[in-house]
Parts: structure tokens; sequence; C-alpha cells
């Protein structure tokens, strides 16, 4: 009896290592690095922040001109004066908090342009790397990049040189 339940255990054990799961890496830091047009349009993006960003900062210190001004010459003024420039201030300040969130909110235009730019790479990063799992039949793959938990992971796992190669950006 004892022999039956131990010869099923095996069996049971060499049948299911004979069904383990495959794996790969790829670091998406890497391939995105090495993919041309992600870097012009991250290059381009940087561009497109910036210019907003001084925009924004312009409004801003325009907002910060005019309180000073105002508060040079508050003596003189009477307090219909006073209430109609505090307005013009919080109004300008609108403004500007306004603007910034519309070039840099969560439904920015940052954010759609980045949408715009990024996501077709993205996208046929993620169809290649899928189709390399059919290819290899791999049921798993992490991005060694982005995750914290990974201490070590065997350059024979990282498959991010396949990707590219696919991608058209070989070495």
């Amino acid at each position: 009896m004892k022999k039956l339940i131990i010869s099923l255990c095996l069996l049971a054990a060499v049948t299911f290592s004979g069904h383990a799961q495959k794996y790969a890496m790829v670091d998406m830091e890497y391939i995105m690095k090495n993919i041309p047009s992600y870097e012009s349009a991250n290059d381009q993006l940087n561009q497109v922040s910036k210019k907003w960003q001084s925009d924004v900062e312009a409004q801003m210190q325009e907002v910060q001109k005019m309180y000073k001004n105002y508060q040079t010459e508050l003596v003189f003024l009477s307090d219909d004066m006073k209430a109609k420039r505090e307005e013009e201030i919080v109004a300008k300040e609108k403004a500007a908090q306004e603007l910034k969130r519309n070039y840099f909110g969560p439904e920015g235009e940052l954010f759609k342009k980045r949408q715009s730019l990024m996501k077709p790479i993205q996208d046929e990063v993620y169809s290649t790397i899928q189709d390399i799992c059919k290819d290899k039949d791999l049921e798993l793959v992490f991005d060694k990049s982005s995750s914290m938990n990974i201490i070590f992971t065997s350059p024979k796992l990282d498959i991010s040189d396949v990707v590219l190669k696919k991608l058209g950006y070989s070495k």
C-alpha cells in the first residue's frame, strides 16, 4: 500500500512539473530608450511642457506684480477701488490656476499630448511582447524596470533585446 501511495505521489509530481509555467523578463525602460521615436516624442513633450510652464509662471508673476502694486497703493485707494483691485487680482490668479489645470491637470493638454505621442509606441511594444510570448509559449512576462520586489534576474530570462530586434531596433 505504501509503495502505491509513493508511486502515485511521484507520478503526480512528474505530471505537474511537466506543466510548469514559462516566464521571462523585460526591461521596458531599456527598450523605450532604444526606440528613437520614443526619445523624440519624449523630447517634444519636454519642450511643450517647459513652454506651458513658462506661460503659467508668467501669469503668476503678473499676479504677484499686481499684488505688490496694490500693497504700495493701498493707503491711497478708496474702499471701492480696494475692492475692485482685489477682485482683479483674485480673477487673474484664478485664470492662472485654470490655465495650469488646463495644461497639467489629469485631463489636461499635456496628458492628451502624451497619450497621442506615446501610446502608439507603447502599444507596438506590448503587441510585440505578446507575439514573442505566443512564439516562445511564455505564460508570464515581468517588467524588471518597474518592479521593486525583484532582487535578481538571470540574464537568460531577459527578452528585452529580442523585443527590440523584432521591432527592428537591434544593436
